[in-house]
């Protein structure tokens, strides 16, 4: 994918035939059990996948919500049924998976969306808009995030997994224009009249929705805080072998005790960051892993990633700014790490409710 990074930053997203041959290595669903076509290993298996990816700085190829999320999803809340028929397709890559939660006026306040799915018959019918969808061009299935009981408040959102191939009223819209993550597919999706089938409902019956999103989101959170914890060792990594090289009136920009006191703040954050996530690793895979400490781990880590991103770019000067070096593509790509998964804003504010009621 690296080897091929301009091209599809230039379509904005990877072709298919990258998750077709992800799904032949075995880097697909690595934590979805055998018997539905995946790896069979624990979430740890799929983070090894998603860090690795974030070493090399390869941000266009949207694995962590097709696997990180969607198939667990399935996994979680389908019926046996909805297993077999998803989860092997996408363990090969012959079917790409979304998750469309965010609107145009509703973002990290799930309960406010407005697209609605109502029951008729055997089916529902679907209308609504929803923004900044990973894998959206791509995706043959859509989880879709929808008020089933608009006077329900909360417990009136259900999930759908809506089948892009045959779903007439299903529109794929434009693909946005980021400031950085170019090679990612990123779309606006809408439903307009949509008919799904009734059985394709996650959970097996209405108005779970906003529970199980609760419960999932612990671990989307995981997912951003490993890679962003990789993504910042990674700066340093490639900012230090830099410095090295660099002269600067007559000595290496190494050898500034600015320079080392920078990087040395970095690396110790870096480590610091390291050892909180790999506990939250242990505690996911222990069954432990409360939704306060991952909304933690999620903001601290995000906005220590932009942070170290920003004072290593400083040290590479103008060349920090052109795209052909690693540090640039990182610098564009940090920022939106800290919207993600419910902004940080929102994540301090789970974590002060947290101290309020005790559980902090």
């Amino acid at each position: 994918m690296v080897a091929r990074r301009e091209e599809f930053e230039r379509q904005h997203q990877v072709d298919r035939d990258v998750w077709r041959r992800a799904g032949e290595l075995g880097l697909l669903c690595c934590s979805i059990p055998e018997q539905y076509g995946g790896g069979g290993g624990t979430f740890a298996h799929d983070l090894a996948v998603f860090e690795a990816q974030a070493r090399l700085g390869e941000t266009g190829w949207g694995n962590g919500v097709h696997s990180g999320i969607v198939a667990h999803y399935i996994l979680a809340y389908g019926t046996e049924e909805q297993k077999r028929r998803w989860l092997p397709g996408m363990a090969s890559g012959d079917l790409v998976g979304a998750i469309a939660m965010t609107e145009p006026g509703a973002g990290s306040d799930l309960k406010n969306i407005r697209t609605r799915a109502v029951l008729d018959g055997d089916e529902y019918v679907i209308d609504g808009a929803k923004t900044f969808i990973s894998n959206g061009q791509q995706a043959d299935l859509v989880v879709v995030v929808a008020k089933t009981d608009p006077a329900a408040g909360a417990k009136g959102i259900s999930l759908i997994v809506v089948e892009t191939a045959a779903c007439p009223g299903f529109v794929r819209g434009r693909v946005l224009e980021k400031v950085g993550l170019p090679a990612a597919d990123t779309s606006e999706l809408s439903f307009e009249d949509a008919r799904v089938p009734a059985g394709n409902l996650l959970g097996g019956e209405p108005g779970r929705g906003f529970g199980q999103l609760m419960t999932q989101l612990a671990r989307e959170r995981l997912l951003l805080g490993v890679t962003a914890v990789a993504s910042a060792e990674s700066a340093v990594a490639l900012t230090t072998e830099y410095v090295q090289s660099r002269d600067m009136f007559g000595q290496s920009l190494w050898d500034f005790q600015n320079t080392k006191f920078v990087l040395a703040e970095a690396a110790t954050t870096a480590r610091v960051a390291r050892v909180f996530v790999d506990d939250c690793v242990r505690r996911h895979l222990d069954g432990e892993l409360d939704a306060t400490t991952a909304a933690m781990l999620k903001w601290w880590s995000t906005e220590q990633y932009v942070t170290i991103v920003d004072r290593c770019t400083q040290l590479f000067g103008g060349y920090g700014y052109m795209r052909e070096y690693p540090i640039a593509r990182m610098y564009a790509d940090a920022r939106v790490t800290k919207v993600f998964a419910g902004s940080n804003e929102t994540m301090k504010d789970l974590v002060a409710r947290s101290l309020q009621d005790g559980r902090g």
